[in-house]
């Protein structure tokens, strides 16, 4: 399978807009949503941190250090990007141990902003959400038109791509579990595993949904949709499409959905079902891995809410400045691909057409 130049269909055409990301770590502020207060108490710390070029593990790993417990004894709800600023949550399990003074971990670029104590340990996927604060540099284009595309993205979300986060560095991941499926080698680090797993996953998803934007129904059920509740993983199938069911999409409170594959049975039924089976038909093979692999059949909403969007657009400055929420599992980056092809600094520059 060749992984060169994968593009996924845009909602609204690719942009002619260009522009530079992450000048700054700053230009990148990301916060995570707990959606839950501490308990107060239990043998779990969770502690709020501000970080600044840090990556989310190297930062776990000297949490447990500090604390002196094990790695696995230190969770935290997402990972977040090393070259950015972002405050995240971590807990670290310290059942019968001291607590330390955890303001010694501070310096430069890591700042403890809240503690307090928890009954049980902090969970992948347990966060509400994250909010997003970013500035796009060296803006070049027509402004107009990116002032059009961003007032559809308000009203209208966005194709629900896995970010490119997702499948490493040049698609890496990918390449791993093509690999890993062919048996050309057997990953034992579990961790490693699941990422690749995940990526491949995630790719056939993006498949789907690319498909749908280009037929134009990303955000439009198909007969025998199986529909997602809003802000849920709940999802009920509607084999007639009536004027409730549009309604209901209309006001965002279903959407469609898309396949993540693994054993059992597609949830969808009639169009949305043969179009699912006909994109990954030309991926049997992963897909069968991926049964194997015991991993079991979710699905994702195809349309992603930007929630509370607004902009500031400074012409002479030629930068954008963006503000926003996002439900936790799902990517900046993806709302971005659909307003402006950006660049991060060492990239080599990309004509915008």
């Amino acid at each position: 399978m060749s992984f060169e130049n994968i593009e996924w269909a845009y909602a609204s055409g690719e942009p002619s807009n260009t522009g530079l990301m992450r000048a700054t770590p700053e230009d990148f502020a990301v916060d995570e949503v707990l959606g839950f207060e501490p308990d107060g108490e239990g043998e779990h710390v969770l502690i709020h941190i501000r970080k600044r070029n840090a990556n989310t593990e190297w930062l776990a790993r000297q949490l447990a250090r500090f604390a002196g417990v094990k790695p696995m004894d230190v969770s935290y709800a997402g990972m977040k990007d090393r070259n950015a600023v972002t405050t995240q949550w971590f807990s670290i399990g310290l059942a019968g141990k001291p607590e330390p003074d955890w303001k010694q971990i501070e310096n430069d670029d890591i700042q403890v902003l809240q503690v307090a104590r928890h009954r049980r340990k902090l969970r992948r996927g347990s966060l509400k959400g994250n909010r997003f604060r970013l500035h796009i540099t060296k803006l070049n284009g027509d402004l107009t038109g990116l002032e059009e595309r961003l007032q559809r993205v308000a009203n209208d979300g966005v194709p629900n791509y896995f970010g490119e986060q997702r499948f490493g560095f040049e698609y890496d991941n990918l390449r791993r579990a093509d690999a890993m499926f062919r048996g050309e080698f057997h990953e034992r680090d579990r961790h490693k595993r699941g990422l690749y797993l995940s990526a491949a996953r995630s790719y056939l998803f993006n498949e789907v949904l690319s498909r749908r934007v280009t037929d134009g129904t990303w955000n439009l059920p198909l007969p025998g949709e199986a529909l997602m509740l809003a802000g849920s993983h709940s999802f009920f199938v509607a084999n007639e499409i009536d004027t409730t069911i549009l309604a209901r999409i209309e006001e965002g409170d279903i959407h469609p959905s898309g396949p993540l594959w693994g054993r059992g049975d597609l949830a969808s039924h009639s169009d949305a079902r043969e179009l699912e089976q006909e994109v990954l038909s030309a991926h049997n093979e992963w897909c069968v891995a991926l049964e194997k692999a015991g991993l079991e059949q979710e699905r994702r909403a195809l349309r992603l809410p930007v929630q509370d969007l607004s902009w500031i657009i400074d012409a002479e400055q030629r930068v954008l400045t963006l503000s926003f929420m996002l439900d936790a599992g799902s990517y900046a980056t993806t709302v971005l691909r659909e307003l402006v092809a950006v660049q991060e600094p060492g990239e080599p520059c990309a004509s915008a057409e």
